[in-house]
């Protein structure tokens, strides 16, 4: 008869890998042999359930077939630890039932480490290291309404990690060689023996000394002392497109920090701040300003020169009619939309003068009528 190892763990048939690997330690801790009430053939066959549901091809293989095919991965073909583990040894607890050395579980801080060396222990060991990608680097920029409208090239300086250009980010020459690895004698890890209330655990570590290599290069590079990147002062040119708004970010493709031993670089992100204008105040693609106006040359019928944010100046015309307290609107001489060739309105705010009436105005006035 088949065993069922959900029932075993006492989990249900679609639990996640960490309800798994709860459930196991619960069990594990119940069942051992060493505690009071323990029962070595359950233990067993709870080590024996954990190996099979916490593999991802054998817990297919058994949610289809109601069995594994193949006994590897440290269990033996009767469902108990394959050699190198033997459960048998002292575990610390105590005839009694009881934790031996004072050990309380409900306090053990270092439990998770200890389960963890227990998985590498089953096949589970430590990969090589591996070297990341350089760090992005985020800045921000200020700009002018000005270069906003036109669009502009724009310069930065930043302190950074550059791939070393004389060992080409490797921190080392590889043409001089290496040498095997005398700490963990070429196989980049080192194993260790912890003494722990499960017992006796081997736990494999990447080797500090080599980095997990297994060999150390015969010439380190003098100029970046084998990390593989310098510190450099960098002038960084880039453009701002037309129509670009306050807090726009602008990504550079690798301009972040430079990567470990000639992993990529990260990427620079520019964040972008305009500065207020003296005359115009921008909402999204529009531009809003302020126009002192006489009344009196209104009346007469004279154009009005107003600034733009191009540089130029137009005249425009009052017609008879416009009530003053709107807002005047002159359509395209706004800012450029950003990826567009259109652009917003420009609209204006009369602030209306009424110069003092003398005779002379009054006539003036009265000839008008």
């Amino acid at each position: 008869m088949q065993k069922d190892y959900y029932k075993i763990l006492e989990v249900d048939k679609g639990a996640s890998e960490d309800e798994i690997k709860r459930a196991y330690r619960q069990m594990a801790h119940k069942h051992h042999p060493d505690k009071a009430g323990g029962d070595e053939k359950k233990f067993k066959e709870v080590n024996e359930a954990y190996q099979v549901l916490s593999n991802k091809e054998k817990r297919a293989q058994y949610d289809r077939f109601g069995r594994v095919f193949s006994d590897g991965d440290g269990f033996s073909a009767q469902g108990g630890p394959a050699s190198g583990w033997d459960f048998s040894q002292g575990f610390g607890f105590s005839a009694g039932g009881g934790p031996a050395s004072g050990w309380d579980p409900e306090n053990f801080s270092g439990v998770n480490d200890i389960f963890d060396m227990f998985f590498e222990g089953l096949g589970m060991k430590t990969k090589r290291k591996t070297y990341h990608r350089g760090a992005d680097l985020e800045i921000e920029k200020e700009i002018t309404l000005e270069d906003a409208f036109h669009g502009v090239s724009a310069e930065i300086k930043l302190d950074i990690f550059e791939s070393c250009k004389k060992c080409g980010g490797l921190g080392h020459f590889s043409k001089e060689g290496f040498t095997k690895c005398a700490t963990c004698g070429g196989r980049g890890e080192i194993r260790e023996l912890r003494q722990t209330f499960f017992g006796q655990f081997s736990q494999v570590r990447a080797c500090k000394k080599c980095g997990g290599q297994g060999e150390i290069p015969n010439k380190i590079c003098g100029d970046c002392g084998g990390t593989g990147r310098v510190k450099i002062r960098k002038d960084i040119q880039f453009d701002i497109a037309q129509g670009i708004s306050e807090g726009q970010v602008i990504k550079i493709t690798g301009f972040g920090q430079a990567g470990e031993k000639g992993a990529g670089a990260g990427d620079l992100y520019v964040h972008i701040k305009v500065k207020s204008h003296s005359v115009f105040r921008r909402v999204e693609n529009d531009l809003l300003m302020k126009k002192e106006i006489n009344i009196l040359k209104v009346l007469a019928g004279e154009k009005i020169e107003i600034p733009t944010i191009s540089g130029n100046k137009i005249s425009v015309e009052i017609l008879a009619g416009f009530n003053l307290r709107e807002r005047f609107r002159v359509s395209g001489e706004g800012m450029p939309k950003f990826n567009s060739r259109s652009r917003g309105d420009l609209y204006i705010e009369f602030d209306v003068k009424v110069p003092k009436i003398d005779k002379k105005l009054k006539d003036f006035l009265g000839d008008l009528g």
